[in-house]
């Protein structure tokens, strides 16, 4: 934790390095704070688990994820931004400083922004981690374009599988929405939306138990396994997209920090301020319905001004 974890008191400490994170660490360092950024378990977030970028302003060929979060964090430092790796597992925001734990070390911080983003639910096979980004997604707003005139899969059965299979019918030739029950979570006006869509057809009581493909070439099916009769059926596809939910990676905030009954953190309307002075919240993880790196890399930016704003009031 080099730069962080010595007894002083930084004055301005961000939580995560995705685009919301990289954007309040540019806005903050240009500002003269001096933040302390820490990078977390996975450096730059879900963006590093996606191939290519197609629909961020300025990226006219697209770019790869990974390449995308490497330039922010180069831009990044260039303004004095110090980055510092661990796992933050505790927090404590009844005190000021606030405290935060991470790898044995105590951070303290006059300012905290909170861009610990949101984890796609996914089902934790071994073809879906090796295919991720080749074919298995968990964003179809991100993807969808790259599989027009293709057949699609999608996992799921609540209002956000409703959404993707829906949204996806605008390039895929056909959707199919494998569920494991035999009736849909989502609600009535979703379902129904769905379910007069001409190019989504169902398959009831089912998993995803094995992905086919490989990186190079993407995907090309999936084996289904029936969870009333037990039987097995490969069905041929050309992409997979989970649409089971996504977790905010607030475990550490609960019963400190507001947030919604999922775990998204609440925060004031038109700004980033949660409900304990000084602390914002930033991306995915105040943000259940955009989800883009686009409107995380914003609110990124209003949660620096709203920090560098609050700083000054306190020091006049």
């Amino acid at each position: 934790m080099a730069d962080a974890s010595n007894n002083a008191t930084h004055r301005l400490v961000i939580l995560g390095s995705g685009p919301a994170g990289l954007t309040a660490a540019l806005y903050s360092a240009r500002a003269n704070l001096a933040p302390i950024l820490i990078e977390g378990a996975a450096p730059g977030g879900q963006l590093t688990i996606t191939t290519e970028v197609e629909n961020y302003p300025g990226f006219e060929h697209g770019v790869q994820g990974p390449e995308m979060m490497e330039i922010f964090r180069r831009q990044a430092e260039r303004f004095g931004t110090r980055f510092t790796t661990g796992e933050v597992t505790a927090a404590n925001l009844r005190v000021h400083p606030f405290e935060l734990a991470a790898e044995g070390e105590t951070i303290r911080a006059e300012a905290l922004i909170v861009a610990t983003g949101a984890t796609a639910k996914l089902l934790n096979i071994e073809s879906e981690r090796r295919l991720m980004g080749y074919g298995v997604s968990a964003c179809a707003t991100c993807d969808g374009a790259f599989f027009r005139d293709k057949e699609a899969v999608v996992v799921g059965g609540g209002d956000t599988a409703m959404e993707e299979a829906t949204f996806l019918t605008r390039f895929c030739s056909k959707v199919t929405i494998v569920h494991r029950r035999d009736a849909l979570r989502a609600s009535k006006i979703m379902a129904d939306r769905a379910r007069r869509n001409p190019k989504i057809a169902f398959i009831w009581d089912s998993i995803v138990e094995e992905i086919f493909g490989e990186p190079k070439a993407g995907v090309s099916g999936v084996r289904l396994r029936n969870l009333k009769s037990g039987a097995a059926t490969d069905f041929r596809t050309d992409a997979v997209f989970m649409a089971i939910g996504h977790q905010p990676n607030t475990a550490i905030f609960q019963g400190q920090l507001e947030m919604d009954e999922v775990g998204y953190l609440k925060v004031r309307p038109g700004s980033t301020r949660t409900n304990i002075e000084g602390v914002f919240a930033a991306g995915d993880v105040a943000d259940r319905v955009y989800r883009q790196a686009i409107t995380a890399a914003g609110a990124g930016c209003m949660a620096a001004l709203d920090a560098e704003r609050w700083l000054e009031a306190r020091h006049g």
